[in-house]
């Protein structure tokens, strides 16, 4: 179990179903510029076009994000679901209340404003009618001056030259009832009855023995971490490399200003098969994509990585 302060000080990662979640958009900044952990956003709005171009919260981190964040002490795992006990009665009528005065102060305030903007428009608008009313009489005296002058008198002229400027008459509105925006907090931080304290893991022994987090399980997957941590130790990005046939996309600098130069696939050890028609397969599709193919050797008994690189020299 992590402390109070660690929970405080460290990056939250919210588990769920052992997918491990990042809530705080001030969180997601820190962790892909200082710390170079990219994750991928998956958050949608429903019923909102191309949502899944323009993705937001919450970011999902590869489970070898997670485990590198955990053994360099930058982050806790919460247990979100037991985090959310079941509220009381009486804490989910305090919710209540506070949600409806919320709401309540938001209409208000709108109001309020929509009667300001309401006011300056029927200001600029009386104003606007009573310049068009100065330019009619202007015409109109203009046209009489013009008549007397030719000889014509005052019964010759037409009679809406003569007649009185008046208000033009208004088009009936319909009238609509006015609508408000208001935004209700969906936050679990503020609410009475979430306690992420009392379910932190600050180390990744004691969340597999809660049930919380699993990984890794494998030699394949330790060898995975081990690759990951190495690439990451070098100043690289990562992210997810299965649309390019590998593990992962090893990238110089922020994905968002660079291509990726590998893909990267992970060899358990020393000893693990390696197919020539694979060989051919990774050199083809990295050289068709303009990558490198990264083969990452991991070897348990010496603790580090061997790294080859395959392109496709179109020999014959």
């Amino acid at each position: 179990m992590a402390s109070d302060s660690d929970v405080d000080r460290k990056i939250q990662l919210r588990v769920s179903n052992y997918k491990a979640y990042v809530w705080d958009v001030d969180d997601i900044a820190t962790l892909r510029a200082k710390h170079h952990i990219c994750g991928v956003l998956t958050g949608t709005l429903p019923h909102l076009s191309q949502q899944n171009v323009f993705l937001g919260v919450p970011l999902v981190l590869l489970p070898e994000e997670v485990v590198l964040l955990i053994e360099h002490q930058l982050a806790v795992l919460i247990d979100d679901p037991n985090a959310h006990k079941p509220p009381t009665v009486d804490a989910l009528k305090r919710w209540n209340m506070e949600r409806e005065a919320s709401a309540q102060q938001q209409i208000a305030a709108a109001e309020v404003e929509r009667a300001s903007e309401k006011a300056a428009k029927h200001s600029t608008s009386e104003e606007a009618v009573r310049k068009r009313k100065e330019r009619e009489a202007k015409r109109a005296a203009a046209a009489r001056e013009k008549a007397l002058a030719e000889g014509l008198t005052l019964e010759d002229l037409p009679a809406e030259s003569l007649a009185p400027v008046t208000d033009r008459p208004s088009t009936p509105s319909k009238i609509v009832a006015p609508s408000f925006n208001v935004t209700i907090p969906a936050s679990s931080s503020e609410l009475e009855w979430y306690a992420p304290n009392a379910h932190a893991y600050s180390d990744l022994v004691s969340a597999r023995s809660a049930g919380v987090w699993s990984y890794p399980s494998s030699s394949y997957e330790r060898a995975k971490c081990r690759v990951f941590q190495d690439l990451w130790d070098k100043g690289n990005f990562m992210g997810g490399g299965i649309k390019f046939g590998g593990d992962f996309l090893v990238y110089p600098g922020d994905p968002l200003r660079y291509h990726s130069h590998f893909v990267a696939t992970v060899i358990e050890s020393p000893r693990a098969p390696l197919m020539p028609m694979e060989v051919v397969a990774h050199g083809r599709l990295g050289t068709a994509t303009k990558k490198s193919h990264l083969f990452c050797e991991w070897d348990e008994e010496k603790q580090e990585v061997t790294y080859f690189s395959v392109e496709w020299a179109g020999f014959g």
